[in-house]
């Protein structure tokens, strides 16, 4: 009888072969009943630590979603860290979908590739190469520059910086001026009016009740540089003959406007326009029911209302001249204006307040409605 010999087991190679040492060759008949126990307590140990994972998982799941229904509101609010914890599981745990019932399963699908989408934004994010920007403030000082000035170009801009102590090259002034610049270069509207306000007057109407339930119209003229009342009449029945008389009288010894501006009013009469036309005098019509093209006269008519007419009961037509005589040398000689910078149509100078002594007096106007003040030595 042999003697008893132990047999030796190993694993050799990735394809697991079971040989005997010492054998000469595989022997394929193996009695299995010696790893099979072995095999079993390691499945045991595996599928115990991974339900134990999966129990605490979905007990932590529970929670959160106990702790979102607990909140107060009619509506389930869910904040951005209740997002990332549901992105966050369901990268971690296979079998999320099962312990989720506040949102679809898809919500958190698409919060997870939106979050995807953002990191790698953020990742890739442009990162500024070559010269550096200018300065914020040269920014904007060259974009003053360039809305100031619309005829100038972009190295007469850059001349003024330069004078400024400003290094800038005229590439970086031609960008930055056509961005200041999003329509062709031209004057503004207020410089063109300025450089033709002493030029342009303008024309209206309006009316005045009576105490006898009459009706009088007003025609007045305006300067649009100064906002100086030219002339001012009254009538109770307008004629063409009678406007073009006010004309006459408010255009004396060749003072007169370069372009007149008025509405459509029959009262001018079909011949105004030529008869104008021949005194070197071009009106100018106002689109139809349009009463803002003719701005500063519909201001003027609120102004005379507001500050006169809206106080007074008007007796007559000649009640009516006086009083508005008298306003009107008010408004031409003191009332401040705010387009002239707070001071009067017609220039005057300045009050000075005696040396020595002096009070402030003052003198009504329309019988104590307005007043104007000035310095009274002592």
């Amino acid at each position: 009888m042999p003697p008893f010999e132990p047999e030796i087991w190993q694993i050799r190679g990735p394809c697991s072969v079971f040989s005997r040492c010492g054998a000469s060759k595989l022997d394929l008949n193996l009695d299995w009943r010696n790893v099979q126990p072995v095999r079993r307590l390691i499945a045991q140990f595996r599928h115990t630590f991974a339900d134990r994972s999966d129990l605490i998982l979905e007990n932590l799941a529970l929670r959160q979603q106990l702790a979102v229904y607990q909140r107060k509101g009619r509506r389930l609010n869910l904040s951005t860290a209740d997002r990332l914890f549901w992105v966050w599981l369901s990268r971690v745990w296979q079998n999320w979908r099962s312990a989720l019932l506040i949102v679809r399963p898809e919500t958190v699908i698409g919060r997870h590739r939106q979050a995807w989408r953002r990191y790698w934004t953020w990742k890739s994010r442009h990162r500024r190469t070559g010269r550096p920007r200018i300065p914020a403030e040269v920014k904007d000082l060259l974009w003053r520059i360039a809305r100031e000035n619309p005829l100038w170009g972009a190295q007469r801009i850059r001349g003024e910086l330069l004078k400024l102590g400003i290094q800038i090259s005229a590439e970086s002034v031609r960008r930055y001026m056509y961005e200041a610049r999003r329509r062709p270069p031209s004057q503004t509207w207020r410089t063109f009016r300025t450089n033709h306000s002493r030029e342009i007057w303008a024309c209206d109407f309006f009316t005045v009740p009576t105490l006898f339930f009459g009706t009088l119209y007003v025609f007045f003229s305006i300067q649009h540089g100064r906002r100086q009342l030219i002339h001012l009449n009254v009538t109770p029945h307008p004629t063409a003959d009678w406007v073009w008389r006010q004309l006459i009288e408010a255009t004396p010894c060749g003072r007169q406007p370069h372009f007149l501006i008025r509405d459509r009013d029959a009262c001018f009469g079909r011949r105004f326009v030529a008869r104008a036309r021949a005194l070197g005098i071009e009106v100018v019509l106002t689109p139809f029911r349009c009463p803002q093209a003719n701005g500063i006269a519909e201001r003027m008519v609120g102004t005379l209302r507001q500050q006169c007419l809206n106080h007074v009961i008007v007796i007559n037509q000649h009640h009516l001249r006086r009083l508005l005589r008298e306003y009107v040398e008010h408004y031409n000689q003191t009332r401040p204006h705010r387009a002239l910078g707070l001071k009067a149509p017609t220039p005057r100078p300045k009050l000075v307040r005696p040396a020595y002594g002096g009070r402030v007096i003052s003198r009504p106007i329309l019988g104590g409605l307005h007043h104007e003040y000035e310095w009274k030595a002592a």
